[in-house]
C-alpha cells in the first residue's frame, strides 16, 4: 500500500528518549514503604496518569502546575496518541485531523491555550479562514468561515427563509459556556462559586445538560436541507446525527455569537503533534516525568483502592492517585482486574456503544492538482443524506499544507482523508485480504474526490499509506493507539438525555479517575481538553492541592450517579 512504515522513525525514538525524565530503566517499587518520586524524596507520586493522549496530558499538565509530582506513562515514543504525528519521505502527517478548537485568546473555551500557559508554554499557530467547507447532496456547497457574520451571511443566503434562526440556536449556551470558569463539575465549592457569580449562565446549562442540538434545532428550524446540515455539523464533533448529539457538546464548537470568530480557527504552526509534545515539554519543565515505551498493562488495587500500576516488562510505580486515560472499556475491561463491573460501569455500557473506526488514508500530491482557493478542511457527502452515518458514507479531509507548507516537500501538499469503518468490516481477514480491502476502499475514495474536487488527483499521489484503526497491522505504526476496536469514544444507543448518562472523572474505585473521550463532555480535542481541566482539578482537591467539603463531594457525587442512572 504505497511505501510501507518499516522501522520505526528514528527522530520519533530520539525526541522519546531525549524528553522522558529519567529514570526509564529502574524499578519504582515499595522497598522501605517508600518509592523515589519526580523530584527525588522518598514519597509516592500524587497521580500516574496511563496514556499521553491530549486528556490525560492535560490532566497532568494541570495538577503539575498545582504543585503536583506527577508522573506519566506512555507506551509509544512519543506523546499524542490519537492526536501524535509521524515523519515519512519529508512529510509531517497528523495521526488524527488538523481541525482544532481551543486556541483563542478569549473567553473561557480556550482550553488547549490555558492548558500550555499553565505551565509555560505558548505555541505558534495560523489563521484559518474556513473551518470546515462542507460538500452536500444536491450541490449544497457551504463555508464555515472563521468570522461569524461571514457564515451567518452564507446561511441566510442559501436558506434566506430561515433568516435569524439559522445560526442563532447556540448562541445562549455559547455564551454560558464561554462565561464561566471551567473547572470540575465534580466540586461542589467550585459550582457554588460559579452559581453565585453567573446564576444565569448556570441554570442555562443547567437547562440544556439533558437536551441534544436535534430537539433544540426542531424548535428553531423547519427546512429539511438545514436540518441535514446541521446533522452533519454535529457528525463531525459526534459521529452521530444532531438528535443523538448532546446540545452542549454541539455548542462547544459552534460559532462564537457575539461577532467575533468560529472558535476553531487556528492551525498550530508545524502540525498537531507539536501541541502534545509542547504539554510533554512543560511537565518535565515542572518536575514530574514522563516515561516512553511504558506499557501499563494492570491498575494495582489495595484495600480497594487504586495504589499504583504495573508494565508489561514487570516495573511497578506506586501513588496516591491514577488517572487512566484509556477508554472506560479499556479501563474496566483490561487494566482492572476486579470480579464485577462496578454498577456505574455497566450503566455506562447499556447506555453507550463504541463509536465506529475509522479508515485513514495519507496522501503526499504534486500540489498542482488542488485550485488556488482550496480550504484546508473538508466534509463530502456527495448524493445522499441517509449515507451520512454509514461506514465510508462520508469523507474526511484535512489539506494542513494549504496553511503550513512546512510539512510536505517543496511543491507538495499533505491530504488526509478519513472515513468511518467498523470493526466488524475487518474480522476474520488474512493479511493478504486486508491489504487488498484497503486498496479497494481506498481506491473508491480517491476515486470520489477526484469527481467531486480535485480532478487527476489519483495521477498525482506521489507517497501513499493507508490504516484501518479498527485493525492496525504489526508494520502499521503500532503501538500508537490503545482503543478497543478502534473506538474513538461513546456512542449513544439510542437518543439520550443530553450528557445526563456519560461519565465524569470519578469512578467508583477509591482513587481511580478516568479522562478523555469515553468521560463528559466526549469526543474532540476541545471535549477532552475539558476532561483533563475537570480531572485534575477533581483529583487536586482530592489529595489536598484544592479546597474540599467531604460532605458535599459526598452528595454531589451521589446526585451525579442518579442522573447517570436515570438516563
Amino acid at each position: 500500500m504505497g511505501k510501507k512504515q518499516g522501522n520505526r522513525n528514528q527522530e520519533e525514538e530520539n525526541w522519546g528518549n531525549s524528553h522522558s525524565d529519567g529514570g526509564g530503566s529502574e524499578r519504582e517499587g515499595r522497598g522501605g514503604g517508600a518509592v523515589a518520586a519526580a523530584g527525588g524524596g522518598g514519597d509516592i507520586y500524587d497521580a500516574i496518569v496511563i496514556g499521553s493522549g491530549i486528556g490525560g496530558l492535560v490532566a497532568a499538565t494541570q495538577l503539575a502546575a498545582k504543585g503536583a509530582r506527577v508522573l506519566v506513562l506512555e507506551k509509544y515514543l512519543i506523546p499524542g496518541g490519537s492526536s501524535g504525528y509521524y515523519k515519512r519521505d519529508g512529510y509531517t502527517f497528523d495521526v488524527g485531523s488538523s481541525v482544532m478548537f481551543g486556541f483563542s485568546d478569549k473567553g473561557n473555551l480556550n482550553l488547549i491555550t490555558q492548558a500550555l500557559a499553565a505551565v509555560g508554554c505558548r505555541m505558534q499557530t495560523i489563521p484559518d479562514p474556513t473551518t470546515v467547507h462542507f460538500h452536500l447532496p444536491s450541490d449544497l456547497s457551504v463555508r464555515v468561515h472563521r468570522e461569524y457574520d461571514d457564515f451567518a451571511a452564507e446561511l441566510i443566503s442559501r436558506f434566506p427563509h430561515e433568516e435569524g434562526e439559522s445560526s442563532d440556536f447556540t448562541a445562549s449556551i455559547f455564551n454560558a459556556l464561554n462565561s464561566l470558569e471551567l473547572k470540575s463539575l465534580e466540586e461542589p465549592i467550585y459550582l457554588f462559586g460559579q452559581f453565585f457569580r453567573k446564576p444565569l449562565e448556570c441554570l442555562t446549562l443547567a437547562y440544556y445538560l439533558p437536551q441534544n442540538a436535534g430537539n433544540i434545532a426542531r424548535k428553531y428550524i423547519k427546512d429539511p436541507q438545514l436540518l441535514s446540515f446541521i446533522d452533519a455539523e454535529c457528525f463531525i464533533v459526534s459521529t452521530v446525527n444532531a438528535m443523538k448529539t448532546p446540545m452542549i457538546n454541539a455548542s462547544m464548537v459552534s460559532a462564537d455569537p457575539e461577532g467575533r470568530s468560529i472558535s476553531g480557527d487556528l492551525l498550530p504552526r508545524g502540525g498537531v503533534g507539536r501541541i502534545p509534545r509542547a504539554l510533554a515539554r512543560g511537565l518535565v519543565d515542572k518536575g514530574s516525568r514522563i516515561l516512553y515505551k511504558a506499557n501499563v498493562t494492570k491498575i494495582m488495587l489495595e484495600n480497594g483502592k487504586a495504589v499504583g500500576v504495573r508494565l508489561s516488562d514487570g516495573r511497578e510505580f506506586f501513588s496516591k492517585t491514577v488517572i487512566s486515560n484509556a477508554t472506560r472499556w479499556d479501563t474496566f475491561g483490561k487494566l482492572l482486574k476486579v470480579d464485577e463491573l462496578p454498577k456505574e460501569e455497566e450503566n455506562f455500557q447499556r447506555i453507550y456503544v463504541k463509536s465506529p473506526s475509522f479508515l485513514s488514508m495519507h496522501l503526499g500530491v504534486k500540489a498542482e492538482v488542488l485550485p488556488p482557493d482550496t480550504d484546508c478542511h473538508h466534509f463530502v457527502l456527495e448524493d445522499d443524506w441517509e449515507r451520512l452515518e454509514e461506514p465510508y458514507g462520508s469523507i474526511f479531509l484535512s489539506i494542513p499544507t494549504v496553511l503550513d507548507p512546512s510539512l510536505a516537500p517543496e511543491g507538495h501538499h499533505i491530504l488526509h482523508v478519513f472515513t468511518t469503518s467498523s470493526i466488524d468490516d475487518w474480522k476474520g481477514l488474512s493479511p493478504k485480504e486486508y491489504e487488498e480491502k484497503k486498496r479497494r476502499i481506498s481506491d473508491q475514495i480517491i476515486t470520489r474526490l477526484e469527481n467531486k474536487l480535485f480532478p487527476g488527483l489519483k495521477s498525482s499521489i506521489l507517497f501513499e499509506e493507508v490504516w484501518s484503526f479498527c485493525r492496525l497491522e504489526p508494520r502499521e505504526h503500532t503501538g500508537v493507539f490503545a482503543r478497543q476496536d478502534g473506538t474513538y469514544g461513546p456512542m449513544p444507543r439510542q437518543i439520550p438525555k443530553g450528557l445526563l448518562g456519560m461519565p465524569f472523572n470519578t469512578t467508583s474505585i477509591d482513587g481511580l479517575y478516568c479522562v478523555g473521550d469515553s468521560c463528559f463532555p466526549g469526543q474532540g480535542v476541545i471535549a477532552v481538553a475539558f476532561s483533563g481541566i475537570m480531572c485534575a482539578n477533581r483529583v487536586a482537591a482530592d489529595i489536598g492541592f484544592e479546597r474540599k467539603s467531604p460532605v458535599m463531594d459526598a452528595a454531589l457525587l451521589r446526585l451525579l450517579s442518579w442522573f447517570r442512572s436515570i438516563a
